[in-house]
Formats: structure tokens, sequence, C-alpha cells
């Protein structure tokens, strides 16, 4: 189905997109954000195929709600692919599913928010409020889900290293160069470097991208 695309636009309002494969269900969103003084529905696709094939280049849009389960390319796996084409975008996944892995790759992989489905459409309203005003938005049910995988992991996490590798291993996790988590810490890269070897040797593990992917699932 070829992505479909609002006429209209008014600069300032947020322009919102939508990729959901039930008709029924994007044209109740689409409408109700068009009733929306602050919204306009930019684009709406059924497919992340049909969104990127028709999405003209440097087209802007301010916030998206996304699908997970899709004809196609899923709406986890295209996160990654989205905030490259529309660098400034923010994503609320807009889904079905509430387990715990869904819920984590979704927000590994760009998403901002996780709402479900049957959400009353005042709430998703403010949920697009509350992430454009610098938010995550979560529907409570989801929010005590990403609590209690967090607390589980951090709990395992928490038993085997000292202070110091504890301290080095949320620096990792946080995104920092070795350059960085040496200034965070007052220490020589070279220690860094040492605490990280131990760390490796210690939890059975060979790269950065090992640890911060079990540290995130709580096998650590």
């Amino acid at each position: 189905m070829p992505i479909e695309t609002n006429k209209c636009h008014i600069c300032n309002m947020l322009r919102i997109g939508i990729i959901e494969d039930d008709n029924d269900i994007r044209e109740t969103l689409c409408t109700f954000i068009e009733l929306q003084p602050e919204f306009v529905c930019d684009y709406k696709a059924d497919s992340v195929e049909a969104f990127f094939e028709a999405l003209p280049n440097g087209k802007i849009i301010d916030i998206m709600l996304l699908d997970i389960n899709l004809p196609g390319i899923s709406g986890i796996e295209a996160l990654p692919k989205i905030k490259t084409r529309l660098p400034g975008v923010e994503v609320i996944m807009c889904t079905v599913f509430n387990d715990s892995e869904n819920i984590f790759k979704s927000l590994c992989a760009g998403a901002s928010g996780y709402i479900i489905k049957n959400t009353p459409l005042a709430q998703l309203k403010e949920a697009i409020l509350c992430l454009h005003s610098g938010g995550s938005p979560l529907t409570p049910t989801i929010a005590r889900k990403v609590i209690e995988y967090f607390q589980v992991s951090h709990h395992k996490f928490e038993a085997d290293l000292s202070e110091r590798e504890k301290e080095i291993v949320h620096g990792m996790v946080d995104g920092l160069s070795y350059k960085l988590i040496a200034d965070r810490f007052d220490i020589s890269i070279d220690t860094v470097r040492f605490h990280i070897k131990k760390i490796y040797k210690k939890l059975q593990i060979n790269s950065k991208a090992e640890l911060i992917t079990n540290y995130h699932k709580g096998t650590l």
C-alpha cells in the first residue's frame, strides 16, 4: 500500500508519522491526530518499506507511532533505519506486545516511548506531548516491567564485581570512551584498560558489546 501524505502542512504543529498495518487502527489514529490543534498527521503507511519508498529526502517528522508486528521488516528492526533517515525523530512504539523482551529490544533500538494499542486516545495525546517535552512515555504496566527487568539485571550484576569494576562497567554501558571513563573517575587510560581486562576475565566475555548485552539481559 502506498504511503499517504497530508497535503496541509502547518509548521508550528507537531508532525506525526504512523506505521501501522491494521487499516482501522491506522485511520483511527490519523483521524484523532488531525482533530488535535497541536498535531498534523503528515505520513501514514502500512509497512516500513512503503514508508521509506515514498518519504521525500529532507522530510522532517517530529514523532513516529510505530507498530512492532508489521509485514516485511518489523518495527524493532526498522528503528535504527528510521532514526538514520530522520535524525531528529522521536519514536513511540504502539503495539499489542507487553512482554519484557519486546520492550527492552525496542528501547535499546532507539524507541523513546512504549504504549499498548488499547491505550485511550486521550492518553496517547498525553504521551506524544510528554515525549515532545523531553519525557519518555510508558503505560503503567510497561513502566512496571521496565523497573522489574532492570532490578533483576542490576541485582545479578552487583554480585560479581568490585566497586571500581562496577563503576567502569556503568561507564561503558553509558557509552563512554576509555578516555571519558578515565576522566570520570580520575584514573589513567591504562588503569581503565587493566580493569576492563579483569572484568572480561571475571565475566567470561570478550567484548564491550557482549558486556552491554549481558548487562541488560541480567546474565552478568
